[in-house]
């Protein structure tokens, strides 16, 4: 019997029909969290950082995610309804900014992320039990203030260590994944709190919540009265100002013509305070010789007191001019993007021309009691430290380094540490200071090529040579600052021929007699166990190496000096060039950092044989010490 012709035809149309493709699926991150952590408001942050500061938030909602459904990242399907998502709450506050295309960035990134990794089980998998445990410990707790922010970042740092496998695309990489694991562990102290996202994520919307309430305040007082005390306010404004400029006419004195308005990327700061010259002026009675407590190439540093009593440094650079505008803002653009207990804190700064004084660049600090280390191991009051201070103080310079390789985004290389750069406040907690020099790390570089500059004695031989600038490169001006903290000596001295004579040498001379503890300074009150002694002393000649590998991290650092970690055997070394020192560093001025030796390297041997004679020594630096320019 036959079948209809319909009973083929229907089955042929199901053949024919297409197969369904991957069904969208709605976003599962959370954006009422940003506007729950936020109060409505969007955090502080400068023109030309949005990019940064809006994948900051997008980390922000991954950690919710992740404390909710065990997941890092959502998945593939519902990538592209996660940026419709967060793209419609950024433009409550940038209508114009496209995400995708301004910080080009795929659509799949989102979804994607360091290693492959993209559940809890996964990531604790593969980072060992005893780091995770200690993240736990140290951030599940509030982190709104300085010290268990520092040491929660200080721990987020060790798991870098086992993260080193590729990320793929850049909105997620394996830094930020140790910041979303550990803003995911707390409900309390989660991703919903103000202090989370601002150690964490360096997201602070504080600022932008207080602005706001007082500005709906002063709306709400003034709105009856607003145009009548306008009209009011600008008429005395008017006559105090000429009243003002007249005076300062008759009596000779600049007046105040201009307040730097070049350097808008400052202005645009809501964290800072923006000071008046005359306010400084008066806080620092006109800036007498009595209120110096500092001088260096960039001028002087005074101490002064302001208006609600609090004791501040003023930092004010001499020879200013419209082009050297560059570097003061450089300056206070790194030192306010950094928030540890062991960095110096920026106050605020000004800007002003005058007619007498002319161009005004100023930077305003917490005043630190104790001055620097430098006045305390060869100023002329100088004071024997007992060791509790030394060991604190070598601690936290240790600990601020630290954070500036490794907590700080992106990484920062000071290149100039020094020992009137560690200032000490009145509990002698060692602060690092003076960025002026400091670098942004890019990440992903193994390196940077850069024009040499730093203080004589306590730059990187590689760094010194190339110009090739690293963070073990402010490893091993640590190792120098240390040597000098245990030892009582400079980092460059003269011996009695008149010779030139480094510190680094002298240590490492006595290290590898066997005698160690001779190089502490003798009398040291209340002086440490000989083994805990040794130990700095070698983890010192171990970051001072000449070769930049045979130095351990900042990380690696920290972890010797605060634990019973042992330090590694230390390589040898090559034959130091003393009395080339001083040309070698001289024409570092006049060369722009283009360096060389006439006497070429030479590697160090012992009962004629040769220790090392590596093409990779020879373009690591390791036939000169310490070499640049000065303040």
């Amino acid at each position: 019997m036959s079948l209809p012709f319909h009973a083929y035809l229907i089955p042929l149309l199901f053949l024919t029909l297409p197969t369904p493709s991957l069904a969208a699926v709605p976003c599962p991150l959370n954006i009422t969290v940003l506007r729950v952590v936020g109060g409505g408001a969007r955090p502080s942050f400068d023109s030309g950082t949005q990019c940064h500061y809006i994948l900051q938030a997008l980390h922000l909602l991954q950690a919710d995610y992740l404390r909710r459904s065990h997941r890092f990242v959502p998945p593939l399907n519902a990538s592209d309804s996660c940026w419709s998502t967060f793209q419609s709450f950024i433009n409550e506050f940038e209508p114009s900014f496209d995400i995708r295309a301004s910080c080009g960035l795929q659509t799949a990134w989102i979804s994607q992320g360091c290693m492959n990794i993209t559940t809890k089980q996964q990531f604790e998998a593969t980072v060992p039990a005893a780091a995770t445990q200690a993240v736990q410990t140290n951030c599940n707790q509030s982190l709104d203030n300085n010290s268990p922010c520092a040491l929660c970042t200080t721990k987020l740092s060790t798991l870098l260590s086992y993260l080193t496998g590729p990320t793929v695309g850049n909105v997620t990489d394996c830094r930020a994944y140790t910041s979303i694991y550990a803003a995911s562990l707390s409900d309390q102290y989660g991703a919903t709190d103000p202090g989370t996202a601002k150690c964490l994520f360096g997201l602070d919307f504080s600022s932008s919540n207080s602005s706001g309430k007082r500005r709906a305040i002063i709306i709400a007082v003034v709105s009856v009265f607003c145009l009548l005390a306008l009209v009011l306010f600008v008429g005395l404004w008017a006559y105090l100002r000429l009243k003002k400029k007249r005076e300062g006419i008759a009596r000779g004195k600049g007046t105040e013509v201009g307040s730097g308005l070049g350097l808008d990327s400052i202005s645009q700061s809501t964290t800072l305070i923006r000071f008046t010259f005359e306010e400084i002026k008066k806080a620092t009675r006109n800036f007498s010789r009595d209120n110096i407590i500092g001088s260096g190439g960039y001028g002087n540093v005074y101490k002064g007191t302001l208006l609600d009593g609090s004791q501040v440094a003023f930092k004010r650079f001499k020879n200013c001019s419209v082009a050297g505008d560059a570097s003061f803002t450089h300056e206070v653009e790194v030192i306010a993007s950094v928030r540890h207990v062991n960095l110096v804190t920026l106050r605020g700064y000004c800007t002003a021309t005058t007619n007498l004084e002319g161009h005004q660049r100023i930077i305003v600090t917490d005043l630190m009691e104790n001055g620097s280390l430098y006045d305390h191991l060869f100023g002329s009051a100088k004071k024997n430290l007992s060791w509790p201070i030394r060991q604190k103080i070598a601690l936290g310079t240790a600990r601020g380094l630290a954070y500036l390789h490794y907590g700080a985004q992106p990484s920062i290389i000071h290149r100039d540490i020094k020992a009137s750069n560690i200032l000490l406040d009145h509990k002698f907690e060692a602060k690092v200071a003076d960025f002026g020099l400091a670098k942004f790390n890019p990440e992903g570089m193994t390196h940077m090529s850069t024009r040499v500059a730093g203080t004589m004695g306590y730059v990187a031989p590689e760094y010194a040579l190339y110009g090739q600038l690293t963070e073990r490169s402010d490893v091993f001006s640590f190792g120098v600052v240390l040597l000098e903290l245990l030892s009582g000596k400079k980092a460059l001295q003269t011996d009695h021929d008149g010779q030139p004579s480094a510190l680094t040498d002298f240590a490492w001379a006595l290290v590898r007699n066997g005698s160690a503890l001779d190089v502490i300074e003798d009398g040291i009150p209340e002086p440490g166990p000989p083994e805990v002694l040794e130990k700095y002393v070698l983890v010192a000649v171990l970051c001072s190496h000449p070769q930049l590998y045979a130095r351990p991290t900042m990380d690696q650092v920290v972890k010797m000096l605060e634990t019973d970690e042992s330090v590694p055997s230390l390589m040898e070394r090559p034959i130091p060039f003393i009395a080339g020192r001083i040309d070698i560093e001289k024409s570092a001025l006049s060369n722009s950092g283009q360096l060389c030796s006439p006497t070429g390297y030479q590697a160090y041997t012992l009962q004629g044989r040769r220790i090392s004679s590596s093409k990779e020594e020879t373009e690591e630096g390791s036939s000169v010490s310490e070499a640049v320019t000065t303040d």
